[in-house]
């Protein structure tokens, strides 16, 4: 079937599996030197253009039926403080909740919590839509006050999501320069006790923050729906409507800003912390949802390929972040052909070129475990070096792990592709799991 080409065949698929490990390493790289050299020439940047240091801040928690986690949620931000003990505002959005949301917020009595309830059918018209509203009100507010946009940030904490102590602090420092209009902060998970929880804060904590890194040096962060943090001024830049209805709502703003020419940061100093899916149904369901979102913003493939503020090295790394998710489909559809066309050969006794023998075949599957194995491996011995807060064993177990987690990624990818080709758009709310309350601090029951 493949004839003298069956050779080239064999190399090309070798090729496209040592790539993954080849790119693991780099990346590993950059992760672990990075933050020391960034670190200077942030400083540098931000003496250079000038104090652009926020003064206030405004906290964004968009509510729909988050009865078991919006108390401590809430609480843990109004504990936040920033520059010279700069306190922050936090402003639930209850969009249109039926659960006992409203009455967790209605008993937290403090002044720097505002709840705007949303009412159908304005409310349930996605997060892009609840971010919107909230949008609005912090710029009519601003507007009134006659504060200066450019010192007013937007943060955004899911209702799940806890900031580090020192996330204001960061935040600020970060938009010192005055060329920076928004900052995403690193995403940890909470319940890590689980495995689907230690797997998915391998991927947060080493993977997607060495790929932030690299984005970070090429100028190509990218926003988070969770833990980023926004210019005032940079959101009026895009209008009434700075979030839309796409399912992944960050992304497509991080791609606006950038074509822009919005200046975005990433760190890893300070930290949001959320909830893991420890549910394969609820998870593959969530994957798909971002493998949809990521298929929709391809609509800004043409300005970003035609954008003058976007340099080719920036516009390459954006093009490979779109595309990476379907190129591995297609990779990995490409790979399971070749062996199963291999094993079939030799089950009725016609052997194709490539693989020729049982031995052979045995070898390449090999060779592919090893590959497979090897990139959650050495995120494992990262993640241990750079954090310390958890035991090798469990990172080993997550690692070993991390290809079925691939593997429902790539099922999530397929289906984001049915989803998106027969119309459908709607998506069922992700379910949190109860948690102790955080205990009310001297510090949150004083500050005003």
């Amino acid at each position: 079937m493949f004839g003298e080409h069956g050779g080239l065949i064999l190399v090309a698929g070798y090729a496209l599996m040592l790539s993954w490990p080849i790119s693991t390493v780099a990346l590993v790289t950059l992760a672990v030197r990075y933050v020391a050299s960034r670190r200077q020439d942030l400083v540098r940047r931000s003496l250079v253009n000038g104090d652009g240091t926020p003064e206030h801040f405004w906290i964004i928690v968009p509510a729909l039926n988050e009865e078991v986690v919006v108390g401590n949620t809430v609480r843990a931000a109004l504990a936040l403080t920033g520059p010279g003990n700069t306190l922050a505002r936090v402003l639930v959005v209850d969009d249109g909740s039926d659960d006992r949301t409203p009455d967790v917020l209605a008993a937290i009595d403090h002044p720097r919590l505002h709840v705007m309830r949303r009412e159908l059918p304005e409310a349930r018209k996605g997060k892009g839509e609840a971010l919107n509203a909230a949008y609005r009100y912090i710029a009519e507010q601003t507007a009134q006050a006659g504060v200066n946009p450019e010192k007013v940030v937007l943060g955004i904490i899911d209702g799940d999501g806890q900031g580090s102590s020192n996330i204001l602090l960061e935040v600020s420092r970060m938009l010192r320069d005055r060329a920076i209009g928004a900052v995403q902060v690193q995403v940890r998970i909470r319940n890590r006790n689980k495995l689907l929880g230690a797997v998915q804060d391998l991927e947060f904590a080493t993977i997607v923050n060495a790929c932030q890194s690299l984005r970070d040096r090429l100028d190509t962060v990218g926003l988070g729906g969770n833990g980023q943090f926004t210019r005032l001024s940079a959101l009026l830049a895009l209008g009434e409507a700075p979030w839309s209805a796409c399912l992944v709502e960050d992304l497509e703003l991080g791609l606006r800003m950038h074509l822009s020419g919005v200046g975005i940061r990433y760190t890893s100093r300070a930290a949001v912390t959320q909830q893991a899916v420890v549910d394969v149904r609820r998870l593959t369901r969530q994957r798909t949802r971002w493998a949809q979102g990521n298929l929709q913003c391809a609509r800004y493939l043409r300005q970003l390929v035609t954008s003058k503020r976007i340099g080719l090295t920036s516009l390459g790394e954006v093009l490979h972040y779109l595309f990476s998710p379907w190129i591995n489909a297609l990779v990995t559809v490409f790979l399971a052909g070749m062996v199963a066309t291999a094993t079939a050969g030799l089950v009725i006794g016609h052997p194709i070129s490539f693989i020729a023998s049982w031995t052979e075949l045995t070898a390449s599957a090999g060779v592919w475990l090893g590959i497979t194995w090897f990139p959650g491996l050495v995120w494992a011995l990262v993640h241990r070096y750079r954090l310390h807060d958890e035991t090798l064993p469990r990172l080993l177990l997550a690692a070993l792990a991390y290809p079925a987690f691939l593997l429902l990624g790539l099922v999530a990818t397929y289906r984001a592709i049915a989803r998106q080709a027969t119309g459908r758009q709607s998506w069922a709310k992700t379910e949190r799991l109860a948690e102790e309350p955080l205990p009310t601090t001297t510090a949150l029951a004083l500050a005003a």
